[in-house]
C-alpha cells in the first residue's frame, strides 16, 4: 500500500505517542503499521479515525522481530517518508528495519536488537568500561536460588523481553522461588503483544541498592545531542514500578552523560532516542537497563515543561536527519506522582477538584473509577492514577506533586 502523502511511518499503534504527533504533524501524514492480530483485538482502524494526522492503516507483523528484515518486502516505501519511529516497545526492531531498508536514519541494527533483549544488553555493553550488576542467564527456580545463595540472598529477577516492570522481582532470602518463577514466567502485555514479540528468556542480577534516575537522551548520528536526568521513586515491596519522576534528576555532575555516552559508544547506536535506567553505587552509575524508544510515564511532558522544549519533536529531527533544536538548560521544574490506593473494588474517588485546583496542579488523570477493581501494583499497569505538576525547581514541583496526590482519596473494598 502506497500513500504518497505520508511523510511519517509508526510500527506499532500507540494512542499515546499519535497524541504527540498530531500537535507536530500535518493532516494525512502518518502511516500505522500494526499486527493483524492486534488490530482486530484493539479495533485499531477505529481508533484512528480519531486522529487527523493519521493517513492510514497497515496491517504486518511489526513484532516478528525474527524476520523484520522482510517487512520492506511487504510494505511499499511512501514516496515522501522522512521517519520510521516505532510506537511501542514491541516493535523497535520493526522500525529500524524498516527505516534501514528505505535508506532513512535509525538506530542501527546491532543497537536495536540489543536494547530489545535485556540480557543481550548485558553482553553487549561488557567489557566497555561501563558498571553494571552481577548477572546470569536462568532457565529455571534452582539457578535463580544459586546466583541468590552468592550474592547475600537478594537477586532481581527479569524476563528479558516484556517491558513496563512487567515480571520483574526483587526478591530477599525468604522468597519463595518456585512462586516467584511462575509469576516472572507466566507474566504478560496480551493486550500489546502477540506471541512472537521477542524471544522469551529471563535473567536474574544483583540486587544493587541506592537512589534510582534515568537519562533521555537524542543521539544524533552517534553523539549526544540532548541529555535530560529524572529522579525516580519507586513504591515500596517487591515489584519496583515507579511511583513518581522528577525532572529535572539531581545534580550529578557529568556522571551522567560520561555514563550515556559509554553505553552510545558500546552498543554503536546511530540516530534516536534513548532512555537508560540507573542506579548509583558507590557513587557509581550503575546501568539497569535501556529501551530505544520515547520514555513512557508522562516523562515527555515533564521534559517540555521543565525545560520548556519539544522532546518528541526533537526525537522526529534526529530520524529525518537533522541535529535537534532543544534548550541548553531547564527553566523550571516538573513531577509525575502515581496515586496510592488499596487493592479492592473502587467505592469513591474524592478530592480531584480540590487537587487540580493546587497551585503549580498540571492535571490530574485517573486510570480507574467506581466499580473498577484495583489489583496490588505489579506493573505500571497496576497504578490508579497521577498527577503532574510544576514548579520554579525540582524541589517545588516534587513538594507539590505529593501534596497533589495526597489531597485525592481513593476509597476502596
Amino acid at each position: 500500500m502506497a500513500v504518497p502523502e505520508v511523510t511519517h511511518v509508526v510500527t506499532g499503534y500507540s494512542i499515546g505517542l499519535l497524541q504527540q504527533l498530531e500537535r507536530v504533524l500535518p493532516a494525512g501524514s502518518v502511516l500505522v503499521v500494526e499486527e493483524p492480530a492486534i488490530c482486530a483485538s484493539r479495533d485499531v482502524a477505529g481508533q484512528l479515525a480519531r486522529f487527523r494526522c493519521v493517513a492510514g492503516l497497515v496491517e504486518a507483523p511489526v513484532q516478528d522481530d525474527a524476520n523484520a528484515a522482510l517487512l520492506a518486502e511487504r510494505i511499499d516505501r511512501p514516496a515522501g517518508v522522512l521517519a520510521v519511529l516505532p510506537g511501542l516497545e514491541y516493535a523497535v526492531v520493526a522500525a529500524a528495519e524498516l527505516a534501514d531498508a528505505w535508506g532513512l536514519p535509525n538506530g542501527g541494527l546491532h543497537a536495536v536488537r540489543a536494547f530489545r533483549d535485556k540480557a543481550l544488553l548485558r553482553e553487549t555493553v561488557t567489557g566497555h568500561g561501563l558498571a553494571q550488576p552481577d548477572w546470569r542467564r536462568v532457565d529455571g527456580p534452582q539457578e535463580v536460588a544459586r546466583f541468590r545463595a552468592e550474592h547475600g540472598g537478594e537477586c532481581v529477577l527479569k524476563p528479558v523481553h516484556l517491558q513496563g516492570t512487567v515480571g520483574i522481582q526483587l526478591l530477599g532470602p525468604e522468597d519463595d522461588l518456585d512462586q516467584a518463577w511462575k509469576h516472572t514466567e507466566t507474566a504478560d502485555e496480551a493486550h500489546l503483544r502477540t506471541g512472537h514479540a521477542g524471544r522469551p528468556g529471563y535473567l536474574v542480577e544483583e540486587w544493587l541498592h541506592g537512589p534510582e534516575f534515568s537519562v533521555e537522551a537524542l543521539v544524533h548520528e552517534g553523539r549526544i545531542a540532548f541529555l535530560n536526568t529524572t529522579d525516580t521513586q519507586l513504591y515500596p515491596g517487591r515489584h519496583p514500578v515507579e511511583r513518581g519522576h522528577v525532572v529535572p534528576g539531581e545534580d550529578r555532575g557529568d556522571a551522567p552523560g560520561r555514563a550515556m555516552a559509554a553505553l552510545v559508544a558500546a552498543t554503536g547506536f546511530r540516530s534516536g532516542i534513548l532512555h537508560a535506567e540507573w542506579i548509583v553505587r558507590d557513587g557509581e552509575p550503575h546501568l539497569l537497563e535501556c529501551a530505544a524508544r520515547l520514555p513512557g510515564d508522562y516523562l515527555p511532558l515533564l521534559i517540555a515543561l521543565a525545560w520548556n522544549s519539544d522532546l518528541v519533536r526533537g526525537f522526529l529531527d534526529v530520524l529525518e536527519g537533522r541535529a535537534p533544536t532543544m534548550a541548553e538548560a531547564p527553566v523550571g521544574g516538573s513531577a509525575v506522582r502515581f496515586l496510592d490506593a488499596a487493592p479492592g473494588t473502587v467505592r469513591a474517588i474524592d478530592g480531584l477538584d480540590e487537587a487540580r485546583a493546587l497551585p503549580g496542579v498540571v492535571d490530574v488523570w485517573m486510570s480507574v473509577e467506581e466499580g473498577h477493581t484495583l489489583d496490588p501494583v505489579t506493573s505500571s499497569w497496576s497504578r490508579a492514577g497521577e498527577v503532574v505538576t510544576v514548579g520554579a525547581d525540582r524541589s517545588e514541583a516534587a513538594a507539590t506533586a505529593l501534596t497533589a496526590a495526597a489531597t485525592v482519596r481513593i476509597t476502596t473494598d
